[in-house]
């Protein structure tokens, strides 16, 4: 059913609305309909709207809500192969797949993001260095057309050029409706971790060269923005692996495969804009830092704890006010070590402040001309978008990341421009030949691609 309205959508970082007719398909022949009589504002797909910027809005043209398209066909517990609608969402997954024993191999900061916003965006996680991204455990999709075809694309074969256009593509080749993805088997749902407190960015680096990290399945992270001189950057790295039965407690034992990821409140949408500033977010940091044992290892805990912390604050977005936040995301290559700490620096001289970081290492890249990781260091940060300047400031940050080798990533991008998204991928014209004889008219488009230019 579409919307008799306009309505107004919006990415995460809560910035840049725009109205579109919104429209909810139930099935996949909803999704033909709505395809082959799109307008000429055109349409995109929307999942549960975790990007950050503006990749599923479309400004005058179609919508199509896909969480009600969201069945799990089957799940084959001896191969680990779940059969299943574009609009699960990756909690929904975890919680069918856990009581057999299956794992979700890649998952992003969140777990409210639909399988079919996973390809689309290409996520990665904590384990990107042991697991690769998501697409790396797709067997097949099925992908709706601009001509109304339903075609099913595998990762080799005559239709693989598509299947990689649309891993990492953003919903620009259209509107992914069924998967088969494949989980690997876990024994528990805990983790077994290890965090290490250092005194700066060199600290961290040495503990995440060192060979150490090869022994991990998941690490990254937490580092400061907000100190400068011999405590730049200092970290929390917390590192870990899904545990064994052996590995668990005795309390833990007669239910190991327990998904303990509950909600526990929901942020009210009541923050004023400039409560995130720089002496709010300095003070977050200090006591973030300070909170972290220096050095724990062999530490049982669940997925919450270890991996989805802000999955327990329904809304967390909320509290950067009305005017959201700018996500920021790079990656720059192995070697570039230099240019993450000149850009650290930059930011902790700013009057720019972040308090939820990110640091992780990448290992190798995916076959997808548009996904996001290659071997190197990517760092995340987030910044109040209200803070005058800082669309220049990021500017800078975008020079400093081209040069070294680097790019900026889709699913967090919301301001760049079309020549600096273009410059960081090499195969943007590959992909985008594919894209055309896929849909030649245009008729997949959004915000983002209007604005990136990438319909031309």
């Amino acid at each position: 059913m579409a919307s008799s309205e306009p309505v107004p959508l919006r990415g995460w970082g809560r910035t840049a609305p725009t109205l579109a007719t919104v429209t909810t398909p139930r099935s996949v022949e909803d999704v033909v309909a709505t395809v082959t009589a799109a307008g000429p504002r055109g349409i995109i797909a929307r999942g549960l709207g975790r990007s950050y910027g503006d990749p599923a809005q479309n400004a005058g043209g179609t919508v199509l809500d896909m969480t009600q398209l969201a069945r799990i066909h089957s799940i084959d517990p001896a191969s680990g192969v779940v059969d299943l609608d574009a609009g699960v969402s990756l909690d929904t997954l975890m919680r069918e797949a856990l009581p057999h024993g299956l794992w979700v191999p890649v998952l992003p900061g969140t777990r409210q993001v639909t399988i079919g916003g996973a390809i689309a965006a290409d996520v990665h996680g904590k384990n990107h260095h042991t697991k690769g991204t998501f697409s790396r455990h797709v067997q097949s999709l099925e992908l709706v057309t601009a001509d109304g075809q339903v075609r099913t694309l595998t990762p080799e074969g005559p239709e693989a050029p598509l299947f990689w256009a649309t891993v990492g593509g953003m919903g620009l080749t259209g509107v992914i409706t069924r998967a088969a993805v494949k989980l690997h088997s876990t024994e528990s749902a805990y983790f077994v971790v290890d965090t290490d407190r250092t005194d700066d960015l060199d600290g961290l680096l040495e503990l995440l060269t060192d060979g150490s990290d090869d022994s991990y399945g998941y690490s990254a992270a937490w580092f400061d923005t907000t100190t400068t001189g011999k405590h730049l950057g200092r970290a929390v790295l917390t590192r870990g692996s899904l545990a064994t039965l052996d590995q668990l407690p005795p309390n833990l034992r007669s239910d190991p495969l327990k998904f303990d990821a509950p909600q526990l409140l929901t942020v009210p949408d009541v923050f004023p804009n400039g409560l995130a500033n720089r002496v709010t977010l300095r003070a977050f940091s200090e006591l973030w830092y300070r909170k972290a044992p220096k050095r724990r290892h062999g530490h049982v805990e669940n997925i919450t704890a270890f991996y989805h912390l802000l999955d327990a604050v329904g809304e967390w977005n909320r509290v950067y006010g009305s005017h959201g936040f700018l996500q920021y995301q790079f990656v720059v290559p192995m070697g570039e070590e230099p240019t993450i700490r000149r850009i650290v620096e930059k930011i902790a001289h700013s009057p720019y402040t972040s308090g939820l970081n990110v640091f992780k290492r990448f290992g190798e890249a995916g076959p997808a001309p548009l996904s996001f990781p290659i071997p190197g260091w990517t760092i995340t940060v987030d910044f109040p978008a209200a803070a005058r300047g800082l669309n220049a400031f990021c500017n800078e940050l975008d020079e400093l990341v081209l040069a070294a080798g680097g790019r900026l990533y889709l699913a967090k991008e919301s301001r760049a421009s079309a020549e600096t998204i273009r410059a960081g991928y090499p195969r943007f014209e590959e992909w985008r030949k594919t894209r055309a004889a896929a849909d030649p008219h245009g008729v997949f488009t959004s915000d983002l691609a209007r604005r990136l230019e990438l319909n031309s």
